[in-house]
């Protein structure tokens, strides 16, 4: 299921078993895979970890998983379904002593998710302003020892009119000893090219996929230049 700007109105289901999904892209040769529970981001816990379950333990994919990671039990619970990283963004804006916790028992398998509606981060699914900029956010959270931050511009998600190339070369620019992953509003194959050239860790694609406008193919071949970047 994917969304457009983070509304859930918007909502538009490709197929109904993940882990068909799943397994096609690693036929194609792709090895990452970013896994959000919807459910869980809008309800504030996770709620969909028997999928992430079962893809872990029926593919070869390195999966970072988000959505609803609210408790030590949620992400105990992720952790032991067989996701790689967390991503971590609500809890991070409502709870940051338990979320500097986690980043000193976990390192770097925790993300952190600073999703950006204009300057302002935005949590529970992207439907609450979180009264945090975007680059205090990110600068409090590097001092506590974060090493991966995936930024989606909820602006330009799901919308397939490009990403935001100006914002994640700014935000690399300004953090420059951090891995920063892009994501929101790739469209194309020259997105992913554009992005990879800013010297960030990685860019996160879905619909683009879904809609046909980028094959796995295209990402797998990208990923044989590239070093495993999409």
């Amino acid at each position: 299921m994917r969304l457009t700007h983070g509304d859930y109105s918007t909502k538009k289901i490709y197929n109904t078993d993940p882990l068909e999904v799943a397994k096609s892209f690693e036929g194609y040769g792709l090895k990452y895979l970013h896994l959000v529970d919807l459910d869980g981001a809008k309800s504030g816990r996770v709620i969909n970890v028997k999928v992430l379950e079962e893809i872990a333990s029926r593919t070869s994919l390195t999966i970072d998983f988000g959505g609803g990671v609210g408790s030590d039990e949620d992400i105990q619970s992720v952790f032991d379904a067989g996701a790689n990283q967390v991503n971590c963004g609500s809890i991070a804006a409502r709870e940051p002593e338990k979320m500097a916790l986690w980043i000193e028992k976990y390192g770097e398998k925790i993300i952190l998710s600073a999703d950006v509606k204009g300057q302002m981060v935005a949590i529970d699914g992207w439907q609450k302003d979180s009264g945090q900029l975007l680059d205090d956010f990110i600068r409090h959270y590097i001092r506590k020892g974060i090493r991966y931050v995936t930024t989606t511009d909820i602006a330009t998600d799901g919308a397939l009119t490009g990403p935001s190339n100006d914002l994640y070369a700014r935000l690399r620019e300004e953090f420059n000893n951090i891995n920063i992953i892009a994501s929101g509003g790739v469209s194309k194959i020259e997105d992913v090219i554009a992005l990879g050239k800013m010297d960030l860790h990685g860019v996160i694609i879905g619909k683009a996929i879904y809609e046909g406008r980028i094959h796995p193919r295209e990402l797998a071949a990208f990923n044989e230049q590239q070093g495993d970047y999409a």
